[in-house]
């Protein structure tokens, strides 16, 4: 499949949005509540929100949209230190970005979407001047620690998630650039 890949603008807010109420409950433990995910979807990926994080000059969001112009997927980069301690002590490379998101619809997984979204965001970032990249995935989440082993990123340690009223566990994972 041939896919586009561009830095998202404030017009793409609504794609994003859209595309990211799709996946992240797929990204989700079995355990998590429709509230939770809905909620976490309505306060942290709403239109609104991505349009905030378009325009914020420390965060970097990337859009892939396929030959019909349809958008498939998004990752999205912070950079700067973590705020979390747990993932200050983890990480060890430095500069920092973190790759705080990358999904693809399912109908597009294994199509290698995905692939081309993680280089263009670890070409970025690097570009940006960051050494390391890290990332937070839920442990239960082999799919999604598999494909980030594969992109060269290892366990470094452990942070915590909050989705809903629940404090998911997450590793903290982390490669150089």
């Amino acid at each position: 499949m041939t896919v586009t890949i561009r830095r998202a603008v404030a017009d793409d807010a609504g794609e994003l949005a859209i595309v990211a109420a799709a996946t992240f409950p797929l990204a989700c433990p079995p355990h998590t509540t429709e509230e939770a995910k809905a909620r976490f979807v309505a306060t942290v990926l709403s239109e609104e929100r991505f349009a905030e994080y378009v325009a914020d000059g420390e965060r970097m969001v990337l859009i892939a949209h396929d030959t019909d112009g349809q958008a498939v997927g998004y990752t999205m980069v912070n950079f700067g230190e973590p705020a979390d301690d747990d993932v200050r002590a983890a990480i060890r490379i430095r500069p920092t970005a973190e790759l705080s998101k990358c999904y693809v619809l399912a109908g597009h997984h294994g199509a290698g979407i995905a692939t081309h979204l993680m280089s263009a965001s670890l070409e970025e970032a690097a570009a940006r001047g960051a050494a390391g990249m890290w990332l937070g995935v839920n442990e239960e989440n082999a799919r999604a620690q598999r494909f980030y082993a594969k992109h060269g990123f290892e366990r470094v340690g452990a942070k915590h998630f909050l989705v809903g009223d629940r404090m998911e566990d997450d590793w903290v994972m982390e490669r150089e650039l």
